[in-house]
């Protein structure tokens, strides 16, 4: 069983994914990226699935990859182990074969920010904010967030780390909705349901093409 995340569903064609270390501020260690690539993993292959939702728990979507685990790199076992998960958690995300909801639920910082940027869709609390203060020690995922919101913007956030509010982040279309926190799982479950409406063939022929259009799930996803 997980330890760092609970999924509930599917339930008519949806399931929920919530990052949940609220103490850490959902930072993405090792074992939490396995979590969410293994949970992604079963799901694709879950006949019972439509849709799934990502989320927090606590004030914080995620802060990003857990630093702390930075710190041991001089240990060459360690470091395989870092960066095999962080690829094979960036390729899970990207390349999940059927839609993909991010439901913001406050600050989604770093790695947080990567995450909700390869979710298809994302749907923010008005506590939301988004950032990439790594930018000072380490590039950061670049091309899904060129993806959305252009290279005069994705740039600006990926070299100055500039912090987007929910507002400006709906007025960039980075998402697609800011409801008050309190009404976000309900929005969330709205939208799911939704997109759950269709077959999950129709949807996974659809994932297919935007996933073929974004050119992005080709090579060392660590080069995006």
């Amino acid at each position: 069983m997980p330890e760092h995340l609970l999924v509930d569903g599917p339930r008519d064609g949806v399931a929920t994914l919530t990052l949940d270390r609220a103490e850490k501020r959902n930072a993405l260690s090792i074992a939490l990226r396995d979590e969410v690539s293994d949970a992604l993993d079963a799901l694709a292959g879950d006949p019972d699935l439509r849709v799934a939702v990502v989320t927090g728990a606590g004030e914080t979507f995620s802060a990003g990859f857990d630093l702390r685990e930075f710190e041991g790199l001089g240990d060459e076992a360690h470091a395989r182990r870092l960066w095999a998960s962080s690829d094979r958690f960036h390729r899970t995300v990207l390349a999940f074969p059927l839609p993909l909801v991010a439901a913001v639920n406050g600050p989604a910082l770093g790695g947080g920010f990567d995450l909700s940027v390869m979710c298809d869709l994302r749907i923010a609390a008005d506590t939301a904010r988004f950032a990439h203060p790594e930018r000072t020690f380490i590039e950061v995922v670049y091309g899904p967030l060129h993806d959305l919101v252009g290279g005069a913007v994705a740039r600006e956030l990926a070299l100055t780390g500039r912090v987007l509010d929910a507002r400006e982040a709906l007025e960039l279309r980075l998402v697609s909705a800011v409801v008050p926190r309190a009404e976000l799982a309900a929005e969330a479950a709205r939208l799911a349901a939704t997109i759950a409406e269709a077959p999950r063939d129709v949807l996974a022929r659809m994932k297919a093409k935007i996933l073929r259009r974004s050119g992005v799930v080709a090579g060392d996803t660590l080069e995006l």
